[in-house]
């Protein structure tokens, strides 16, 4: 039996509060009907008793107290699926404004998804390219693993992840599909149609999937964006059997959301004003990657968040490092010596890279050239301090080499032009040859044999005069 409710017991702010309704559910969808015609939506995120707390998402504006009629769905939000939605632009809740019309779906599913069974999750493995060589060499993205991004205001995350996804890809396998999930929260009206325009330019629209929330869209919709992006992902990685990247930049934008909804229904506020919960809301949301058993697809998630004040001790980095498997932190000084993309090495890590890199996977010296050119760079840090204080002429001649080293890595290897798109290959030659510009006995991470077949200190000539 469907029953409607006439007239409102409050209105504060965004919600509005009904009483004597029964048979509710949390998260239940809820159309509401103004006394002039319109119709709002709205959902249900608060049970008191009989007393219901509903979030309309477009607003209170305008409604009344006494001629509102309230109609509860007996629903949670659903998403309309088919793999139709590839080359679709979305707002925030999944409606479609490309003009292009209606999604015809093969099924509608609750946006909320259910988390992964631990038993029946598969150990990730095998790893995406990005074309990017600071991330495929040293913090490489593994299919169905978890890798944020901890950028800053005013740095070039949106370039970034506008790069990723017109260059990432999967090693050709007989059978697989590799589409994008790119979800943009609380971004300005020129960043989205930076985004549009970027991946029509590029001829990846077709295998992209967008949500846009705008700044000035309810903050109800905000929190709604991740969630249904998670909910096309899963549909596509282990419906339709596809390899899905999804991409959530800003989740800084997210969290501020869920705070100041937190706020309207007064909760007690957490670590600088956050919810108690903002752990296990982002953990709903991080933990919908993953692969499954007897599922050929995955969902490996690339989330973007702007540090506050570059404070990585933040609530909104310091839980999702926790959650993650991770991380790729982008650095000012480098950002501001014009390097691009500006990722800093020593603080960035991907903690399942060890078993998706390697013979078979990418090439049987990765995981060397990895370790060596992390050990070296921590080397150039402390060539650098030590050249702060005594100054570079009276450093030794190893250390002179190390700040060559460390001068040539930054702008050869760590930057690279935002249309260049480098094989893995090409990348840890490049490693080698930036590693031959050290003393032989400084290797000390690599064994003999990668030595005598890698290490060419003519190779590194070229890179001299530079």
């Amino acid at each position: 039996m469907s029953l409607e409710y006439v007239g409102l017991k409050e209105i504060n702010g965004p919600l509005i509060a009904l009483d004597g309704v029964k048979d509710t559910a949390f998260e239940e969808m809820v159309d509401i009907a103004l006394d002039d015609g319109t119709h709002r939506t709205g959902r249900v995120i608060q049970i008191e008793g009989e007393k219901a707390i509903i979030q309309v998402f477009e607003g209170t504006q305008s409604i009344s107290l006494t001629n509102t009629h309230t109609h509860f769905q007996g629903r949670p939000m659903e998403i309309a699926l088919s793999k139709e939605v590839l080359g679709r632009i979305f707002d925030g809740v999944g409606r479609p404004i490309d003009g292009l019309g209606e999604i015809f779906p093969e099924q509608r599913r609750d946006i909320n998804g259910n988390p992964i069974n631990p038993v029946s999750r598969i150990y990730p493995r095998n790893y995406i390219r990005t074309g990017i060589s600071s991330i495929d060499a040293l913090m490489t993205l593994i299919r169905g693993q978890k890798l944020p991004i901890f950028s800053g205001s005013g740095m070039p995350h949106n370039e970034l992840a506008v790069q990723i996804v017109r260059q990432s890809q999967i090693a050709a396998e007989e059978g697989s599909e590799f589409a994008i999930v790119f979800a943009a929260m609380g971004v300005k009206n020129d960043v989205a149609d930076y985004f549009r325009r970027s991946f029509e330019e590029s001829g990846v629209l077709q295998r992209v999937v967008m949500f846009l929330n705008l700044s000035n869209d309810p903050i109800i919709e905000r929190i709604l964006t991740p969630r249904c992006a998670l909910t096309v992902a899963e549909y596509l990685a282990f419906e339709k059997d596809m390899h899905i990247l999804v991409v959530m930049t800003d989740m800084t934008s997210y969290a501020e959301a869920l705070r100041e909804f937190s706020s309207s229904k007064g909760e007690i506020p957490g670590r600088k004003g956050f919810p108690g919960y903002l752990y296990s809301d982002l953990a709903s949301l991080y933990e919908r990657a993953g692969m499954i058993k007897g599922r050929k697809g995955s969902v490996t998630q690339i989330p973007v968040l702007t540090m506050p004040n570059d404070d990585i001790t933040h609530p909104i980095p310091d839980l999702t490092g926790y959650i993650t498997e991770g991380q790729i932190v982008l650095d000012r000084n480098l950002d501001q010596t014009g390097i691009y993309p500006p990722v800093g090495i020593l603080p960035s890590l991907s903690r399942l890279m060890k078993d998706g890199i390697g013979e078979g996977y990418t090439r049987g010296d990765h995981s060397a050239v990895s370790n060596q050119l992390f050990a070296s760079y921590a080397k150039v840090q402390d060539a650098r301090s030590l050249a702060s204080v005594i100054g570079e002429e009276e450093l030794s001649a190893v250390d002179k080499k190390y700040l060559e080293f460390g001068r040539k890595f930054e702008k050869f290897f760590v930057g690279q032009s935002a249309n260049e798109n480098r094989a893995i290959d090409y990348t840890l030659d490049l490693g080698w040859k930036l590693l031959s510009l050290l003393p032989k006995e400084e290797l000390d991470r690599v064994d003999s044999k990668l030595l005598d077949k890698y290490y060419k200190p003519e190779s590194a000539e070229d890179l001299k005069g530079e």
